[in-house]
């Protein structure tokens, strides 16, 4: 697990996209796993600027997303789709029919999961994934409980997570209460995995995650079981992190 601390959150973004850049270079038709969320929306905003300026081709690209609300369908402004189309997908030489979301409005939650589940194993792995982390330390909508789901499923979101996604919404009334999520045993097989935070909030989080304790009160700790594990975190986290 490597943990590098930058000045602020456009370093973060620098650096995460340089990763990404890196990976699709080696490789031009990576298996990209990507996140949705405030804190990756930098560094798809310096993958659109890569783009843009011809340093990477995405039309060879695949990506598979996270999660999913349920009960929201692509055209909902406040689904993941939408997001991702928004701030990535509709800015950048990718074919939307090679990027993958759980569907939230699935009538067989269970066999959509199992069937997202089967697409990543068939499209080779993911060979980077980006994740965020909740204050509470959820990664994808993982979040912390007496146990874990290795493969992908329909979760509960706590209400911790649900009050910091209210900032999204109209009110906290409207935030869906259950998504489709990517389970733990799926995000560990990802080739390389690259965690991003930014904020005292999430100090607790990460503090806990490099600690050597596995705990399923903090998902994220899983993470240390993983052998290609890169935080990037800002200068306030890792203060806190040094001096507490």
């Amino acid at each position: 697990m490597n943990l590098i601390i930058v000045n602020n959150y456009d370093e973060i973004s620098k650096l995460s996209a340089k990763t990404i850049k890196d990976i699709i270079t080696r490789k031009p038709n990576a298996i990209l796993g990507l996140a949705t969320g405030s804190t990756p929306v930098g560094t798809y905003k310096k993958l659109i600027e890569m783009n843009k300026n011809n340093e990477i081709d995405f039309s060879e690209i695949k990506t598979v997303n996270l999660d999913e609300y349920a009960g929201l369908n692509e055209k909902d402004t406040k689904s993941y789709r939408y997001f991702m189309n928004e701030n990535l997908f509709n800015h950048i030489n990718i074919r939307k029919e090679n990027t993958f979301i759980p569907n939230g409005l699935a009538k067989n939650i269970e066999e959509e999961a199992k069937n997202y589940d089967r697409k990543i194993d068939e499209l080779g792995g993911i060979d980077i994934q980006i994740l965020g982390i909740g204050d509470n330390g959820h990664i994808a909508f993982n979040e912390p409980g007496d146990v874990l789901i290795s493969g992908t499923h329909l979760t509960n979101l706590a209400e911790s997570t649900i009050n910091a996604n209210s900032r999204f919404f109209n009110s906290i009334e409207e935030v869906p209460k259950t998504a489709i999520t990517m389970g733990l045993g799926q995000i560990m097989k990802s080739k390389k995995i690259l965690l991003l935070a930014h904020g005292e909030n999430k100090a607790k989080a990460i503090k806990e995650v490099i600690s050597g304790k596995i705990t399923s009160k903090n998902p994220a700790t899983m993470l240390q079981m993983h052998k290609d594990v890169t935080i990037i975190v800002d200068r306030t986290i890792g203060n806190l992190i040094k001096n507490n």
